[in-house]
């Protein structure tokens, strides 16, 4: 029984000792390794290691090269001002772009008036107004305590004088404009003072000025018709306040309109894949020659940002508005004959009435150019001075292309007989203000008060008290519009107009008499007192009238 016992226990002990040998050999074997690594760590030697350099090989520049270092200069980044306004989102900083959710609907058109004012239209003005005119959900409630109103936007020169062309969406609520041109100095200031020209709605083009000394970069206008789906175009503008940024693509397609109803009737847009985004409303789109073939109008989005559908308003279509709004009258004039048709009519309705191409006249206006040659709703328009009509949209551009006054000869078909009749083209404006009952848009000639109109300020004769202050009489500055020729000179109310041009402004009639001569290039020297501080004595106040 001992001996069992003893063997027993011997084998315990062998037992612990085998264990404790393993366990040490672990341990031996760790720390040999540590000391292997630490080892292998002294020794990570890098000195056979070859130091990178740059190759200095010269690339090529390709044609976007070329053409963002031609263009580049006359391309401008715009900023404006809005001053608070009742139910204004104040304190916020916009990005100028038109975007829009939904494809057209062609539902309706007009020789004169938007008939459409569904759900797809109050769509796109909702989105428009989420995204880049309104409260974002993100951004809290509008400034009670008010502030001004910062937006931005692109442009670009095409005259040495300062003349650019833009956007009428950049600039048409804006209180104050300032440019930037690409070799102004990169600081806070928001640019040079800029004033609006002209501007037109249906297309949605403006032409602004800045004052200059100097001759500035300019860029050429290219022809548009001849562009084809697949050309290279390259865009430049200043998407999210980022000036100077170019991005290219191809033209993906042509003549798209993004506005359903007679709203869309002059928008007819090239569609292109090059990136634009908002801020770049206003700028270039230029073919492989450096030549603007469009202006950078709308973009399709649903994530308020790029998404490859971006549209430009045609270089063609923006010679002529721009032309207009540089002409006199500063607008542009459109010929109309006073009908509605609709758009998108089905082939039964062609078939049933006996034609193919042409417009279907659903209502003459009474009284209007149409009423007067004799067309009736049912008439179906088939050519204008032998050139036969496609749809409406040949129509209606046909038709506005006409001066007020000029005669066309219509071709049409009544009761399945051809006829002909003579129409004499009227006034757009004039026609739609009659068929809706409003009053057409005042000419500048028309206006009551020419110096609202030519300097951009509303006045009234000096009182008694005031005339006894300033020992004289004169005409009383009431209001100054923003941007006008007068702001622009730092004339203010309350200021008081004695002379213009060395001559008397001591009655209105004086004042309008003097004003009614004024005209673009004259130079016009205003003498003014102020009434709170006559002692100053009379203050010369002048420029260039543009």
């Amino acid at each position: 029984m001992n001996s069992l016992i003893e063997r027993l226990r011997t084998r315990r002990l062998f037992s612990v000792f085998v264990l404790l040998a393993t366990i040490s050999a672990v341990i031996v074997a760790g720390s040999f390794a540590a000391h292997g690594v630490r080892g292998q760590e002294n020794q990570n030697d890098s000195s056979d290691a070859t130091p990178l350099k740059v190759v200095n090989s010269p690339v090529a520049p390709n044609e976007f090269v070329k053409i963002a270092k031609l263009v580049g200069p006359a391309v401008v980044n715009i900023n404006t001002q809005t001053f608070p306004k009742q139910s204004d989102n104040h304190g916020r900083k916009n990005f100028h772009g038109h975007v829009f959710q939904q494809p057209q609907d062609p539902n309706g058109g007009g020789d004169d008036q938007d008939q459409q004012q569904g759900q797809g239209q109050d769509n796109f003005q909702d989105f428009f107004n989420r995204f880049f005119g309104g409260q974002m959900p993100d951004q809290g409630g509008p400034d009670q305590g008010g502030g001004v109103q910062e937006s931005l936007g692109s442009g670009f020169i095409v005259d040495p004088k300062g003349y650019i062309i833009t956007n009428n969406h950049v600039v048409e609520k804006a209180d104050k404009i300032y440019v930037k041109l690409s070799t102004d100095p990169d600081s806070q200031d928001l640019g040079r003072p800029a004033r609006v020209i002209g501007t037109d709605k249906a297309t949605d083009l403006a032409v602004i000025k800045i004052d200059t000394n100097t001759p500035l970069p300019t860029v050429k206008l290219g022809n548009s018709d001849t562009t084809q789906v697949g050309d290279w175009v390259e865009a430049i503008g200043s998407p999210f306040a980022l000036s100077q940024t170019v991005t290219a693509g191809i033209i993906s397609a042509k003549n798209r309109t993004i506005e359903p109803g007679a709203s869309g009737q002059f928008q007819h847009f090239i569609q292109t894949d090059a990136a634009i985004n908002p801020g770049n409303s206003g700028g270039p789109l230029l073919n492989m020659n450096g030549e603007v073939i469009g202006v950078n109008t709308a973009i399709f989005t649903q994530s308020a940002g790029y998404q490859g559908i971006g549209f430009a308003m045609p270089s063609n279509t923006v010679v002529s508005v721009y032309n207009d709004l540089v002409s006199p009258s500063h607008k542009v004039t459109r010929g109309s004959i006073g009908i509605q048709f609709r758009e998108g009519l089905s082939g039964a309705v062609n078939r049933v009435y006996g034609f193919k191409n042409g417009v279907l006249v659903q209502e003459v206006q009474p009284g209007g150019p149409a009423d007067k040659a004799g067309l009736k709703p049912g008439d179906i328009i088939t050519a204008i001075d032998g050139r036969s009509i496609k749809d409406g949209d040949d129509l209606v551009n046909e038709i506005a292309s006409r001066r007020p006054g000029s005669t066309a000869r219509l071709g049409y078909i009544r009761d399945g007989k051809p006829q002909d009749t003579t129409v004499t083209i009227g006034d757009r404006d004039k026609v739609f203000a009659e068929m809706t009952g409003q009053q057409p848009p005042a000419a500048p000639d028309d206006q009551g008060d020419a110096g609202e109109t030519t300097l951009g300020i509303v006045v009234r004769e000096a009182s008694p008290a005031t005339q006894a202050k300033i020992h004289g009489s004169g005409m009383v500055i009431q209001s100054v519009r923003t941007g006008s020729f007068a702001d622009l000179q730092g004339l203010a109310p309350g200021l008081v107009i004695t002379r213009i041009n060395k001559q008397s402004t001591a009655t209105k009639a004086e004042y309008d008499g003097v004003v009614k001569k004024l005209k673009t290039g004259d130079d016009v020297v205003f003498e003014v007192i102020d009434p709170r501080h006559p002692e100053a004595g009379i203050n010369y106040i002048g420029g260039t009238l543009q």
